[in-house]
C-alpha cells in the first residue's frame, strides 16, 4: 500500500477530496444541517456562553474546519446581527475549496479562508471548534487533531466526524482499538456509535502515529459517499 500513498499536493487534487455532496449546502438549522449532524445547534451554544458572561467584551470564537459554503456561519453571523451580539461572536471558516456563499454587502460577517487545514495557522483560540464531515477528506487526520487541541480556550469545545476504520497501518489494517485507547488518554473520548471525538480545553499531546501519506481509493464510508484511508506507522 506504501508504493502508491498521496501525498497532501495529490491528494487535493483527487477528485475524491472534491466531493461536492459533503458538507456544500449543510445549514445551521434543520434537516440537512450542523445541528443534526453534531447533535447541538452551534449558535445556541456559543450564545448561551455569551449571555453568562454578561457584559464581559471578551469575544466569542467558532472556527468551522473544512466549513464547505460557509452557509452555517453566515447564517449564524445574520442571527447574532439579529439578537445584538454580532461584536461578541468571530466566526471563521477554512475549506480546501473557495465555492463559499456571496458575503453580504451589509452587516457582520465570517471570515471565510480558502486554505488547507492541514497547514492553516488560526489568528486567535477558539471556543468552538468544529468539523463536519471534513476529515474523512483529509490526509493527516490524527495530526490535525493534534493541532486543533492546541487552539482551544481553556473551556473551549472540539468536535468532528470521525470514521476510525479510515485510520490505517502500512499493512492496510485498520488502527483498530490501540488508536481508539491512544485517543482517549490525549483527551479525545471516541463516540463509536456517532463516529464522533472530542475534546474540551487546549493540550499539547502527542499520538504514537507517524504518518506516511494517503489512499483515495478506500471507496464508500459510513455515509455512503467515497473517502480516504489515512496511512501511519505505529511509534513504539
Amino acid at each position: 500500500m506504501t508504493g502508491r500513498l498521496l501525498n497532501d499536493d495529490a491528494l487535493h487534487a483527487s477528485a475524491v477530496v472534491a466531493n461536492n455532496a459533503m458538507n456544500r449546502e449543510r445549514q445551521l438549522a434543520g434537516v440537512n444541517s450542523y445541528t443534526r449532524e453534531l447533535g447541538f445547534n452551534p449558535l445556541d451554544w456559543l450564545t448561551v456562553r455569551m449571555r453568562s458572561k454578561g457584559q464581559d467584551t471578551v469575544s466569542m470564537g467558532w472556527l468551522d474546519l473544512c466549513c464547505g459554503t460557509g452557509r452555517a456561519l453566515l447564517q449564524a453571523a445574520e442571527h447574532l446581527a439579529a439578537a445584538g451580539l454580532s461584536d461578541r461572536a468571530t466566526l471563521v471558516g477554512v475549506d480546501l475549496v473557495d465555492t463559499f456563499d456571496p458575503i453580504p454587502r451589509s452587516g457582520p460577517v465570517p471570515q471565510l479562508v480558502c486554505a488547507s487545514v492541514t497547514d492553516w495557522q488560526p489568528p486567535r483560540r477558539f471556543d468552538l471548534i468544529t468539523c463536519v464531515h471534513g476529515l474523512h477528506y483529509v490526509g493527516d487526520k490524527l495530526g490535525l487533531l493534534v493541532r486543533a487541541a492546541t487552539w482551544l480556550t481553556d473551556t473551549g469545545m472540539f468536535v468532528a466526524d470521525l470514521d476510525l476504520t479510515s485510520i490505517r497501518l502500512a499493512g492496510g489494517q485498520p488502527a483498530g482499538p490501540r488508536l481508539t485507547t491512544a485517543l482517549r488518554r490525549a483527551g479525545f473520548p471516541y463516540d463509536a456509535r456517532r463516529h464522533r471525538v472530542t475534546r474540551t480545553g487546549p493540550r499539547h499531546v502527542d499520538l504514537p502515529y507517524r504518518y506516511l501519506g494517503a489512499d483515495d481509493r478506500a471507496g464508500p464510508n459510513y455515509t455512503g459517499q467515497p473517502a480516504i484511508h489515512s496511512i501511519y506507522d505505529i511509534i513504539d
